[in-house]
């Protein structure tokens, strides 16, 4: 039975030559040891940064590992994508097992322009999903807010020499220069990591798209925006179908919005999609090409006691997921996080306050737009643990066998070497302890928006405005 962890050593490293962004310290992740007193942590942590580059454009949007959790792929405000890499384990170093390494780094997006709309379109990366590894390269898709990109990683170790018609610097020869037939052979050469787009799928969406998910059938995945979700053959670029279709006649009439969709990770033909009023809906594409009538509707009674003017607001959900085995799906709206059984649609079987201690402060952060943060959240590699973030740089992890759940930092300014993190804690009201925060105190502006976790191994990774920390599991 998993607890929630306790120690890290910690090491750093510098490539402030390869990175657009910085990479800073980790604090935190769980472990299969039980602990019965509090938290201890220790961390370890590797540090990117540069200078120069345009104001928040460094700012991470979005983190994903893929399947195997040997690459980990960001991607920012930016338009860029950068890539790490796992390192191998090493025998003589067990202390660096786990690292990861910048491996690439692209432009995935540029700035465009909708001269029909005057529209300025960002180059923000919205989402990135990989695919299943079937040769040497690797793919993935990301995209902003119009485009969606399938780039092909691949490595160069090898090159071309002993041309005919090219000399060695690529110019072409004089024909009439050529006496004699070469070979061409592959000389060895310094490893080359080359990102390339291998397929464009645009004008497909005239809303911005939230969410990209790969179907467990590989050939096509599917793009939701405010209004519409469209399903995508992996091949085909010029051509979509729309599978759901919210947008009314009358645009006054319009109610909700699509926040958030997924396919189930074994059930090709069904998904779901979450809304801005608090409901998600299992949609079935065997039942009609266009799913606009749902085959479940979860949704929780509201308690009058609770309601406010904000009710509404911090209902709409901001992410949903399946768990591994498909049989829950989990969804995050901005004081909660919920686990819904597919079989039970009326309420869910789980609720987990992330940080309860702001509903005092709706007003406030309604005032600064901060009620409209957009939190994700996710399942480690056995579905018994949920982490999501919060504010000042605080994440928050949930036990679900034990019902345990701490508050950890992602904080550069508390890291040192070899020191020990204790779980924070937010007082509220009354007399504050040392080790306390009060919520007056709390930043805003240093929020965990975005968070992955390896899919087999307690290795996590949490994105903090413009700062990436990964986490692993204490090393024996």
């Amino acid at each position: 039975m998993r607890r929630l962890y306790t120690s890290l050593p910690l090491k750093m490293k510098c490539f402030s030559r390869y990175l657009p962004y910085i990479f800073r310290p980790p604090n935190t992740i769980l472990s299969s040891s039980c602990h019965t007193e509090g938290l201890d942590v220790k961390i370890r942590w590797n540090h990117f940064t540069a200078a120069g580059r345009k104001k928040n454009t460094d700012i991470i949007s979005t983190v994903e590992f893929n399947s195997t959790g040997e690459f980990l792929a960001t991607g920012d405000k930016g338009g860029r994508v950068v890539i790490f890499q796992r390192e191998q384990e090493n025998k003589n170093q067990p202390h660096r097992r786990g690292e990861y390494n910048v491996y690439s780094t692209f432009q995935s997006h540029e700035p465009e322009f909708d001269y029909l709309k005057s529209l300025e379109i960002e180059e923000k990366i919205n989402k990135i999903r990989w695919l299943p590894q079937q040769n040497a390269a690797y793919f993935l898709l990301s995209t902003n807010d119009k485009t969606v990109k399938l780039w092909k990683v691949s490595e160069r170790d090898k090159r071309p020499e002993g041309y005919n018609l090219k000399d060695e610097d690529g110019r072409i020869r004089d024909p009439c220069t050529i006496t004699s037939l070469r070979v061409p052979v592959l000389r060895p050469m310094d490893l080359m990591v080359e990102a390339t787009p291998r397929r464009v799928f645009s004008n497909a969406h005239t809303y911005h798209i939230n969410s990209i998910s790969v179907n467990s059938d590989y050939e096509t995945y599917m793009s939701a925006d405010d209004l519409r979700i469209n399903l995508w053959n992996l091949e085909i670029t010029n051509r979509s179908f729309n599978i759901v279709d919210i947008k009314p006649t009358n645009m006054e009439e319009l109610t909700e919005v699509i926040t958030a969709a997924e396919f189930h990770p074994h059930n090709c033909n069904t998904f779901v999609y979450s809304s801005s009023k608090g409901t998600i809906r299992l949609c079935d594409m065997r039942s009609s090409a266009l799913c606009d009538n749902h085959s479940k509707l979860f949704e929780e009674p509201e308690d009058p006691s609770n309601r406010s003017f904000f009710s509404e607001i911090i209902s709409s959900i901001s992410d949903v997921k399946f768990n591994h085995s498909g049989r829950y799906i989990m969804t995050r709206d901005y004081l909660t996080v919920k686990v819904w059984d597919l079989n039970m649609e009326n309420r869910p079987i789980e609720t987990y306050q992330v940080h309860d201690y702001l509903r005092s402060k709706l007003c406030s952060l309604y005032e600064n737009d901060c009620i409209f943060d957009k939190f994700e959240s996710v399942w480690n590699g056995s579905d018994s643990v949920i982490m999501t973030g919060s504010y000042n740089n605080f994440f928050r992890m949930f036990d679900r066998n034990t019902k345990r759940d701490v508050t950890l930092e992602a904080s550069r300014e508390n890291s040192k070497p070899r020191a020990i993190l204790k779980p924070r804690k937010v007082c509220v009201g009354g007399k504050r302890r040392k080790d306390e925060i009060s919520v007056d105190s709390l930043d805003f502006s240093k929020k965990i928006l975005h968070t992955a976790w390896h899919p087999s191994e307690n290795i996590i990774a949490v994105a903090a405005t413009n700062n990436l920390y990964i986490f692993q599991d204490k090393v024996n």
